[in-house]
């Protein structure tokens, strides 16, 4: 895994580095975290390992506010299904712990959750830790592992975020194509372009 060091340079003041390790996962590695349990809004806990299913898993970073998120729900319910039919399994993703008494509490994931009708597991990410484990920095982001629980995509799920309807790359949905039939995606990596997650400083 690499490691990405951010510096700042701060106004009025000399510039200073700042370090953040932040992991950035391989294309083919492992999954992390895989036996972290996870609280979902149904009230159960589960981890990522018991919700990869023959097929694989997508993981996805989200939240219950971001203009990104929302904007993508409409793709969000499409990828979800898409992978239900190809035996992949999901996980909804939040961590963000900065906001988490506010906007993104559990109570509020629970109704965000009933209102977008998910039929996966919306998770909390307690401390962000499995978003620090995956390197995870925006919502939506998505990773999606094979099979054999190697990752094979991440990054967004199209070509054109701010404004799904105008798409021409679906890039997650190319890769699930792939992944069921054993092969390598045509593109495993493209740029998360959203909200920054929420951590806690």
């Amino acid at each position: 895994m690499k490691k990405i060091v951010f510096l700042l340079a701060m106004a009025g003041i000399s510039a200073t580095m700042y370090a953040q390790d932040l992991v950035q996962l391989e294309h083919g590695s492992e999954m992390p975290g895989g036996e972290i349990r996870l609280s979902s809004v149904t009230g159960e806990e589960i981890s990522l390992s018991e919700a990869k299913k023959e097929g694989g898993l997508l993981v996805m970073f989200s939240c219950n506010t971001c203009p990104y998120v929302l904007k993508s729900q409409a793709r969000t319910k499409e990828m979800v299904d898409y992978a239900g039919q190809n035996n992949i399994g999901v996980v909804i993703v939040n961590s963000n712990e900065a906001q988490r008494d506010k906007a993104d509490s559990y109570e509020a994931m629970k109704k965000y959750a009933k209102d977008q009708k998910y039929k996966v597991p919306y998770v909390v990410d307690e401390n962000s830790k499995l978003a620090d484990l995956f390197g995870a920095t925006r919502t939506p982001e998505v990773f999606l592992y094979n099979r054999e629980g190697k990752l094979m995509y991440h990054g967004a799920m199209e070509d054109n975020p701010s404004s799904p309807a105008e798409s021409k790359e679906f890039y997650l949905k190319n890769a699930m194509d792939k992944i069921v039939t054993g092969e390598m995606p045509d593109v495993n990596f493209t740029k998360s372009i959203g909200c920054t997650i929420k951590r806690k400083s």
